[in-house]
């Protein structure tokens, strides 16, 4: 049976070492999805399942899933799809604020006892700005959100990290750059900001927003942006080398993630060695 404690030891005891690749690589490789016997497999650091399915859950069925992470060697270092219910809208005329309050406490406790740091915030369908709805109010309400969140967040020990997004799936906070204006204006230490290979790609923004945010930058998500796939090799797109110089520039030390569509069977071998050559 597992306890309180041996959970807590083994969530610890997860990240003093590092499971694939050794100590000498700071930066943590992971891969979005639920299958942690599939990371372990092919060499991964962690996985980072979705927010949103973890709140869904039913006491049994997190149960369940949080003795699958605990027998596995790798933990939710990261979550991503923070909010996905229709319900719940940071933007808006109608903010149900007491409800987002209590997703919130559901949601990112449980988080925490998986082993998470950091809890992605890109969930296009909870911010997109209503037409003819004000962008300054509608930014307003996001700052108010954040601070709400960062309070939560503070009490499970996580961040909250703002996603920048594509235009063609948010229309508000599609670039790093537009994310760190929003993590300076909240200024609240669990609010914090990733940068995702593939949206820097398609909004073809500079990728030195990741020397300029280094302070604020907490995680990564990555795909080969020709077709979103997981990376195979560093020829494919001919920004990997500056985007991956200014990581090592920086100083970045948190985790990168792949989120593309692809398999571990398929992709899992390619992608493992692509980053262990890329964070040389």
């Amino acid at each position: 049976m597992v306890t309180r404690r041996t959970f807590l030891a083994a969530a610890a005891a997860a990240f003093v070492c590092p499971v694939a690749w050794g100590r000498e690589r700071p930066v943590k490789v992971g891969v979005c999805t639920r299958d942690v016997a599939g990371a372990a497999k092919y060499g991964f650091d962690y996985v980072e399942p979705a927010a949103a399915d973890i709140a869904a859950m039913s006491k049994d069925q997190f149960r369940e899933f949080s003795d699958t992470v605990l027998a596995s060697p790798l933990r939710c270092y990261a979550f991503n799809s923070f909010i996905r219910r229709p319900d719940l809208k940071v933007v808006g005329p109608e903010v149900p604020t007491s409800a987002l309050r209590g997703y919130l406490e559901g949601c990112l406790p449980r988080c925490r006892r998986l082993g998470a740091s950091i809890v992605v915030w890109g969930s296009a369908g909870s911010r997109n700005v209503p037409e003819g709805f004000s962008r300054e109010q509608a930014r307003d309400q996001i700052a108010s959100f954040l601070k709400m969140a960062g309070e939560v967040a503070s009490r499970s020990h996580v961040i909250v990290a703002i996603e920048p997004l594509r235009r063609q799936e948010s229309n508000i906070l599609n670039t790093g750059a537009e994310a760190l204006e929003m993590v300076r204006r909240v200024k609240h230490p669990n609010i914090r900001m990733i940068i995702d290979y593939f949206h820097l790609r398609e909004e073809n923004e500079d990728p030195r927003i990741i020397e300029i945010g280094r302070r604020e930058i907490v995680h990564l998500h990555f795909a080969n942006p020709h077709g979103r796939v997981w990376p195979h090799d560093l020829v494919e797109d001919d920004h990997y080398a500056a985007f991956f110089g200014y990581v090592k520039k920086a100083g970045y030390s948190g985790g990168i993630s792949i989120e593309g569509q692809g398999t571990f069977e398929k992709d899992g071998k390619a992608s493992s060695e692509f980053f262990r050559q890329a964070l040389v």
